[in-house]
């Protein structure tokens, strides 16, 4: 129903409003991701009328947009919880956490239909329950318990909103007769219309948007040539009707009246605002509008009249005039809607070819500063010059662009105070969750790709790490655990950590399960080695399989999709005080820092963030282990040696040739020393992946061109480290 509504609203109106669908959807998800986050942070006991305020405006702004595209379903749940929100705000109700599950349980179903109208091919979402639980809470009564709202029906889905909406418009009637509800009634002219047949769209809106109210014609007027009369009865602001009627006539062709009054047209069409004819309305009814006008649809203000016994008695007869005199307040709002301009919305595909472009631009001064280092600065000097200023813009512009692809790690910590509410409240626990260095930034595409690995450590704090409340008590902790997220910039690297003031791990407790399960650990294992068995595929330490956890499916996968990031996990645990988890990222995939080291006629990338040093070395400091193994010792600590010429089977034509640097990476905990022939610098490299573009390699994470347009390839460190422990 929905679906057709907005192909009759779209062609019959002559606009495409399939062309703001896009913007509408983003908007909506940023409010409702705001509306549930307000929601979470709602403190019941002492509700702040700012915080209500903001949460009435998110389900307003949803509302207004749903109904002008005829998404009449979200139109009509975004109501009604918009009519509850409307009377916690005017502390006609006191909030209870019901209540903040019930809207929470709304924002759920509002993504879900969202979803579906955005084409995900999902089933409709049956709100009947929601919408009877918010109207008891709208009129005092105790809420029916709902199970799983947001869950979508199967098969005969479609038409699930239909069945409940006579029935959502006879308690939207019976709420509008109420005078509390701010019901009136007056009469509407639109025109003059070239074609009246426009008008039948308003009708038809009414039709749609359930608890909008009734419109009926009245009879064409000989006075008025080509204006269509309407009564209309409503308990909405003559601003918000404006909003939608926009997109069917122009505004300057609409006026409200008093039923059976003279013509009193719009007031300035520029902001839709209509304070003098509801004014006179108000008077007619004996319910004068709160405020006179000013501040009409003004975010955080009440958009429908008070009773009339609480303001016929406040209100000076004398102050009436002022309604229609006084109009700085629109004017204050149009201005304050001038921030939204100050960004634009742009694909990330075509971020990505900007990306993709700089990087070749990165290239290109690469190749032109290594051909230019034979020219004689003296003779060419304005070319050298042009070169140096050509490498500084290229750094620079490469740095603005990178910067637009990253955003705050806000945006993924937004998504856990959610998910641990619930889940705590289904272990039985009482978890606070703590958030630090949101405004840490990282690459968009590391963001997505982390949030899984995070949402299961997260997980794993609150089902393994903190404790249940009686148990806390009993150890002298606080009943409520904590777990933190902090985000950190440390080099060239973020660092997010996931730490919980929990049971931490039990040492001999792994031993047992890591010898259960056939795993190599002996008692000599050091801390940290006992800790990384938790990676271990199919390792799990809960006694149970619960749908939350035990099943040893998560830790292994988290280690996995963290480390095809280039980053590293680290652990840190002291058992009955809290566990830590420690996860290092490179700041962007496109563009990296990297060392140069030359073998034989190769070159090969090393990360920089990886190299802690380099040093010559004689081949007598190099020590044979068990046959085959070497060692180094740097500064009284055994070091294993890889030759790289042996991992990649390099060609060597100089065979008098003997290696003499050692450049010490770390990675995964663990050093090694990479023996090479040269160290040719220091850049910023292109990353390419070669496994899209050729195949996987071992010990190779990617590849990048060089300036002189020879392959190099870019190395795996923590693989590099693994090979030396085997």
């Amino acid at each position: 129903m929905a679906d057709t509504s907005t192909e009759n609203s779209t062609s019959s109106a002559g606009i495409d409003l399939s062309q703001f669908y896009q913007v509408f959807f983003e908007e909506a998800g940023e409010n409702l991701e705001n509306m549930e986050q307000l929601l979470l942070e709602l403190d019941i006991e002492s509700a702040d009328d700012e915080e209500l305020n903001a949460i009435f405006r998110c389900a307003h702004s949803i509302k207004g947009g749903a109904a002008t595209f005829g998404f009449s379903d979200v139109a009509e749940l975004t109501h009604q919880m918009e009519t509850l929100l409307d009377k916690l705000r005017r502390h006609e109700l006191t909030p209870t956490a019901p209540m903040v599950d019930v809207l929470l349980q709304s924002g759920d179903a509002l993504k879900a239909m969202l979803g579906r109208h955005q084409g995900s091919g999902a089933d409709a979402v049956d709100t009947s329950e929601l919408l009877v639980n918010i109207r008891a809470m709208v009129s005092g009564e105790a809420p029916v318990h709902v199970a799983a709202v947001a869950a979508p029906k199967p098969a005969a889905a479609p038409a699930a909103v239909a069945p409940t909406a006579p029935a959502a418009t006879a308690a939207a009637s019976q709420r509008a007769a109420a005078p509390t509800e701010g019901q009136r009634t007056v009469e509407l002219r639109v025109g003059p219309l070239d074609n009246p047949a426009q008008a039948d769209n308003l009708v038809e809106l009414f039709k749609e948007i359930v608890g909008l109210g009734t419109i009926e014609a009245l009879p064409d007027d000989a006075a008025l040539a080509g204006v269509r009369r309407f009564k209309v009865s409503t308990a909405t602001a003559e601003s918000e009707l404006m909003d939608l009627f926009t997109f069917h006539v122009a505004r300057e062709q609409v006026s409200f009246v008093a039923l059976g009054g003279a013509a009193q047209p719009a007031a300035n069409p520029a902001y839709g605002f209509f304070d003098a004819p509801e004014a006179a309305q108000a008077a007619q009814a004996d319910q004068p509008e709160k405020g006179y006008g000013f501040f009409d649809n003004a975010p955080g203000s009440p958009d429908q009249p008070v009773t009339a016994a609480a303001t016929v008695a406040a209100e000076p007869p004398a102050l009436k005039p002022v309604a229609a005199a006084a109009k700085p307040a629109p004017k204050v709002e149009k201005h304050a809607a001038g921030p939204e301009t100050s960004t634009i919305r742009v694909s990330v595909e075509k971020v990505n070819q900007l990306i993709n472009l700089v990087g070749e631009l990165v290239i290109t001064q690469a190749m032109l500063a290594q051909n230019s280092r034979g020219l004689d600065p003296v003779v060419y000097q304005q070319l050298v010059s042009g070169l140096t200023d050509l490498d500084r813009n290229t750094r620079d512009l490469q740095e603005a662009v990178m910067s637009i692809r990253m955003i705050p790690m806000s945006t993924v910590f937004s998504r856990f105070p959610r998910m641990l509410r619930d889940l705590a409240n289904k272990l039985g626990k009482k978890v606070e969750l703590v958030t630090q260095g949101e405004a840490t930034e990282l690459d968009k595409g590391l963001v997505e790709k982390i949030t899984d690995p995070l949402t299961h450590l997260v997980r794993n704090s609150c089902d393994h790490g903190v404790e249940m409340p009686a148990d806390r008590i009993a150890k002298g902790k606080p009943e409520v655990g904590t777990i933190t997220l902090a985000a950190s910039h440390q080099g060239g690297s973020i660092v997010i950590e996931v730490r919980d003031d929990g049971r931490g791990l039990n040492r001999e407790k792994l031993l047992k399960k890591a010898r259960e399960k056939g795993i190599d650990a002996p008692d000599s294992l050091t801390d940290p080695e006992v800790w990384n068995l938790i990676f271990a595929p199919g390792f799990s330490t809960a006694e149970e399989v619960t749908d939350v956890s035990g099943r040893g499916v998560g830790m292994d996968v988290v280690k996995k999709n963290i480390t095809s990031l280039g980053g590293t996990v680290e652990i840190d645990s002291a058992e009955g005080y809290g566990m830590r988890v420690a996860v290092r990222l490179p700041l962007t995939l496109a563009i990296m820092d990297g060392m140069s080291v030359g073998v034989g006629e190769e070159v090969y990338i090393l990360p920089l963030s990886s190299v802690v040093e380099s040093f010559q070395v004689n081949q007598e400091g190099i020590k044979t282990v068990g046959g085959s193994g070497r060692v180094v010792e740097v500064r009284d600590e055994y070091m294993p040696v890889i030759e790289l010429e042996k991992v990649f089977n390099v060609p060597r034509f100089d065979w008098e040739h003997n290696s003499g640097i050692m450049v010490v990476v770390e990675a995964e905990g663990g050093r090694v020393a990479l023996l090479v022939d040269e160290l040719l610098g220091q850049q910023q490299v292109v990353v390419k992946n070669l496994e899209t573009n050729y195949r996987k390699v071992n010990d190779v994470s990617g590849a990048t061109i060089m300036g002189d347009g020879r392959v190099a390839l870019i190395l795996d460190v923590g693989s590099l480290v693994r090979r030396s422990r085997h």
